[in-house]
């Protein structure tokens, strides 16, 4: 089978490896879509934390069973799934509380060990969710979404919160689905006027600012009765961004940061302190979360195919990558196809492949 392995900092190969049988417990899927997310982005720029090389990666993923090992029911074959892709030992202290996406031992797909950038994965079958419903874009596009359910549901976001979301990428763009699901006002903050268009006039951001030419302080206090927000989160994977969102949270109010940076957030004590900010860290996803996401999709109220602007095809990765990842290509979310059947889904406008 044909699989991309980034060997270091960007660079990636095209190379063949036997398909290999599933073990007990686990089952093979044939990959049919891989999303491209903001941690692919950082490990072929070689600004990922948590990470080794060569890799395989690609952790957002949608597919569709072929095999199975011992032990696995057979009624999971010729499913299509999503994958869960935060594999958690059960044990440690965090698993035990329910806490299993920050588990003491915890290996992501495409992180700690190679991925689904392949024509087939071997994944243990507990981390295999069938979702016939959904396209196989839209299973592809769980994952992402789920981190933002996530951190939602840390900020304990409810309905009489306005909150501002910084970084309009897709991570960024699930916590504003899902927070506007729970009846919140949001508006979101990026240097992407192409991003911050896509949410005001098609995901339903209640405003949109951008961070370097708007007086964003200002702009949260007109909207928010003189006061900050109530809930910040940080999606930007960018330091001095991350600094900044002190900045915007309100007295009581919530930090949230999703993103994860090889660098340390500083902040103003005595204005943390006045302010009696919560700081929260928002790591991955639980089961708990991918379900909200699904169930959201399934109601409409997260929409995926606004945010597929580019496709290609696996054996096109170490070409596209690179271009991929250059801010100026426009790319809100890049799709990686595997088949040669029909889209199940209309791309979006101004899509490429």
């Amino acid at each position: 089978m044909q699989v991309v392995v980034c060997s270091k900092p960007g660079e990636m190969a095209v190379i063949e490896r036997p398909v290999q049988a599933p073990a007990p417990a686990e089952a093979q899927v044939a990959i049919r879509r891989i999303g491209i997310c903001g941690t692919d982005i950082h490990a072929f720029g070689g600004n990922q934390p948590y990470f080794a090389y060569p890799r395989v990666l690609g952790h957002e993923l949608g597919g569709e069973v072929v095999a199975v090992g011992e032990g696995v029911d057979e009624a999971l074959l010729k499913q299509t799934v999503y994958v869960i892709p935060y594999l958690h030992c059960g044990e440690c202290r965090a698993c035990r509380q329910g806490r299993t996406n920050c588990c003491q031992r915890l290996e992501v797909v495409g992180v700690h060990r190679d991925g689904g950038m392949a024509e087939t994965l071997n994944v243990p079958a507990s981390h295999l969710v069938p979702a016939p419903g959904l396209s196989a874009e839209a299973l592809a596009l769980v994952e992402c979404q789920a981190i933002g359910a996530h951190a939602v549901r840390r900020g304990q976001v409810e309905q009489s919160d306005f909150v501002v979301v910084v970084g309009a990428g897709p991570i960024g763009i699930g916590v504003l689905q899902v927070a506007k699901s729970r009846g919140a006002r949001v508006a979101m903050v990026d240097t992407n006027r192409r991003r911050l268009d896509l949410c005001r006039d098609t995901l339903g951001a209640d405003a949109v600012w951008h961070a370097v030419e708007d007086d964003v302080i200002a702009e949260i206090e007109a909207m928010n009765d003189g006061a900050l927000a109530d809930v910040v989160f940080d999606a930007t994977g960018n330091p001095a961004a991350m600094n900044r969102g002190f900045d915007f949270a309100g007295h009581g109010g919530r930090y949230v940061l999703v993103s994860v940076v090889k660098a340390d957030i500083s902040f103003s004590d005595p204005d943390f302190h006045k302010k009696e900010l919560t700081l929260l860290g928002s790591r991955n996803a639980t089961r708990e979360d991918f379900e909200t996401v699904t169930r959201l999709m399934a109601s409409g109220d997260i929409q995926t195919a606004p945010l597929i602007t580019h496709r290609g095809a696996l054996a096109d990765l170490p070409t596209l990558m690179p271009t991929w990842c250059d801010p100026q290509s426009g790319v809100i979310k890049a799709m990686v196809t595997l088949d040669e059947k029909p889209l199940d889904e209309e791309p979006a406008a101004g899509a490429t492949s």
